[in-house]
C-alpha cells in the first residue's frame, strides 16, 4: 500500500506526535509498504511530477523525534515557515489524496478535534481513526462530560469556566486543565486557593476554556478499544507526582503494568465503560479511554477518551497489543484494516 503519515502539527503535543509518526512510518516501510512521513504543517516543498514517485523514494525522517520534558514552544516553529498562518503545508492534501490511506499520527488540538477529518473528509482522503463527530465530541472535555452524563457514566463533577465565570473552585483539592488539551500540558492539581488561581492562569494561557474537576484519589486505568472491543487494562503508577506530560514521555518516570493487577471484576468494569464511552462519543476506528478506581469506595470515574492515541516508544497502546500478542507492526496494520472497514461500511 501507499501509505501517508501525518504528523507534526501546530498542538502542544507536536513532538510527542513526530514521536508516534516516525515509529509508525519505520514499522510500516518495514512490513513492505511505500510510505512516506509527512509534518502537517511544514508538508513537503521538495518539487515532483508525480506523488507516486514521491511514495517509491520513501522519506521516513523528519528530525525532532525526541520528546523533551516541556512542551514545544509553538511560536519558534511558527516563525521557521514564511506562511505560518496555513495550518495545512504545502502538499500535504496532494500527496494524502494519492496515497491508499492516510495515517493520523496527529495529537492534540491540531489532529484529534475533527477539524483534519473534515479537510481529508472534503478532499475524498481515507485516513486512520476516528471521524469527524467522534474527534470532535471527545476533544471537547466538557461535552464529553457531559455526554458521560447523559449516557449514566461516572465521571468525576466539573464544570467549564472562562476568564469571564465567576471561578470558585468545587472544594480542593481539585484539578485544573485546558478544556481541548491532551498530553496534560498544563494541567494541575490544587489544594488551596493560591494553588488554584494559578492553575487557573496556567490552563487559560492554553485555550479559553478551562475545566476544573473535583480531584478522585485512585489507580490510575487506562483502557483501549479496537473496533469495538476492549483491549487489556493497563495500570499506571508514576514514581512522583501524577501523571503529566514529564511523567508520560520520559522513559523510566512511570510504572505501567499491563494487564493492570486489579482483579477480574474490576478489569471487566473498566473495559465494559471503556466500550460504552465510545458509543456515547461515537469514536470509531480505535481509542484509549483513561480512568480511575477509588478502591475505598470501589468506584470507578472515566476521565476523557483519546480518539488518536500514541504511537511512541513508551505509549499504552503498544503495550496493550504486546499483551495481546501484537506487535507494534502488526497493531499498525490493524489500524489501518479497522480503519479501512470505516469506508466499506460507509460504501454500503
Amino acid at each position: 500500500m501507499k501509505i501517508a503519515v501525518l504528523c507534526g502539527g501546530l498542538s502542544s503535543e507536536r513532538d510527542v506526535s513526530i514521536s508516534s509518526g516516525t515509529g509508525v512510518a519505520k514499522a510500516l516501510a518495514a512490513r513492505g509498504h511505500q510510505v512516506l512521513l509527512l509534518d502537517s504543517f511544514f508538508g513537503f516543498a521538495k518539487p515532483f511530477d508525480d506523488p507516486a514517485e514521491v511514495f517509491q523514494r520513501g522519506e521516513l525522517t523528519l528530525g525532532g523525534a525526541a520528546i523533551g520534558q516541556d512542551s514545544p514552544d509553538l511560536a519558534a516553529v511558527r516563525a521557521m515557515r514564511a506562511d505560518p498562518d496555513q495550518a495545512i503545508g504545502p502538499n500535504v492534501l496532494t500527496l494524502c489524496r494519492a496515497a491508499d490511506v492516510t495515517f493520523l499520527a496527529m495529537h492534540g488540538g491540531d489532529g484529534e478535534n475533527g477539524r483534519l477529518q473534515a479537510v481529508l473528509d472534503v478532499h475524498g482522503v481515507r485516513y486512520t481513526g476516528s471521524g469527524y463527530l467522534g474527534s470532535a465530541l471527545a476533544m471537547h472535555k466538557g461535552v464529553s462530560k457531559a455526554l458521560f452524563l447523559q449516557a449514566g457514566i461516572p465521571t468525576p463533577a466539573g464544570r467549564v469556566l472562562t476568564r469571564a465565570d465567576k471561578a470558585e473552585a468545587p472544594g480542593f483539592p481539585c484539578v485544573v486543565k485546558p478544556c481541548s488539551g491532551g498530553s496534560s500540558v498544563a494541567t494541575l492539581i490544587a489544594h488551596d486557593a493560591a494553588e488554584y488561581a494559578v492553575a487557573l492562569e496556567a490552563a487559560w494561557a492554553v485555550e479559553e476554556e478551562v475545566l476544573v474537576e473535583s480531584f478522585v484519589r485512585g489507580r490510575e486505568l487506562t483502557v483501549g478499544v479496537m473496533d469495538g472491543k476492549a483491549m487489556p487494562v493497563i495500570e499506571i503508577i508514576p514514581k512522583s507526582g501524577f501523571y503529566d506530560y514529564k511523567n508520560k514521555y520520559q522513559a523510566g518516570a512511570t510504572v505501567e503494568l499491563c494487564p493492570a493487577p486489579i482483579g477480574d471484576a474490576a478489569t471487566a468494569r473498566a473495559q465494559e465503560l471503556a466500550e460504552r464511552v465510545t458509543r456515547a462519543l461515537h469514536i470509531d476506528v480505535y481509542c484509549r479511554v483513561d480512568l480511575l478506581w477509588d478502591t475505598e469506595r470501589d468506584e470507578m470515574s472515566v476521565l476523557e477518551a483519546n480518539t488518536l492515541p500514541g504511537m511512541t516508544p513508551t505509549s499504552l497502546i503498544p503495550q496493550m497489543a504486546a499483551a495481546q500478542g501484537m506487535d507494534y507492526g502488526a497493531l499498525c496494520e490493524k489500524i489501518i484494516e479497522v480503519s479501512e472497514k470505516k469506508y466499506e461500511n460507509a460504501d454500503r
